[in-house]
């Protein structure tokens, strides 16, 4: 059995919309198709996502190429940021350096780094107990850094982080061994 963690596709950005949410843009339902072609995608027996729009919309397009149902569970849900809400793109990134400089501390009222990476770990733990096939965790990039970098057993740390919206890595459950690294999924070239 393996894990994919899978890092939602490109939103449409609604600033007067609550972020969690804001919907997949043209470009990330683009690249959700070339997500459900994937090879391992047929050998998934078990799909879990948070509870935000595009983590939700995009296991949903993955539990039905596979005839699953999806299961939710909060605990995968992205950082909560509704203290600052939307923020324009340069606050957004300053605010997110500090969350992941400073993980002990809250980054403007932001979840801190250390929380929202026990309350993942836990989440992972849950969704692959007793799992029939490879099992798809679908998330914030954000929250994917932070699982990947316990796993790494190295502290949370920004630069491990998707490649961009619509990324995937695996994991063995078992022995915590990354089995392949960060891969942006999309057309080919």
């Amino acid at each position: 059995m393996l894990v994919h963690v899978v890092t939602h596709p490109e939103v449409r950005v609604e600033p007067q919309v609550p972020v969690p949410e804001w919907g997949l843009s043209e470009a990330g339902r683009e690249r959700l198709r070339h997500l459900l072609a994937q090879p391992w995608v047929p050998r998934l027996g078990r799909v879990v996502t948070g509870t935000e729009r595009t983590a939700v919309q995009t296991a949903a397009a993955l539990a039905a190429t596979v005839g699953l149902p999806v299961a939710v569970d909060a605990g995968l849900g992205g950082t909560d940021r509704s203290a600052t809400g939307f923020l324009p793109s340069e606050e957004f990134d300053a605010a997110a350096e500090a969350f992941f400089a400073r993980p002990e501390e809250s980054a403007r009222g932001w979840e801190r780094a250390v929380d929202a990476q026990r309350r993942v770990v836990a989440a992972a733990g849950r969704a692959v107990a007793g799992a029939d096939g490879d099992v798809a965790l679908v998330c914030h990039g954000g929250v994917g850094t932070l699982l990947l970098c316990a796993l790494l057993g190295v502290p949370a740390d920004r630069r491990l982080g998707q490649p961009g919206h619509g990324s995937v890595f695996a994991y063995d459950p078992v022995t915590r061994r990354i089995t392949r690294p960060w891969v942006r999924v999309g057309p080919p070239g």
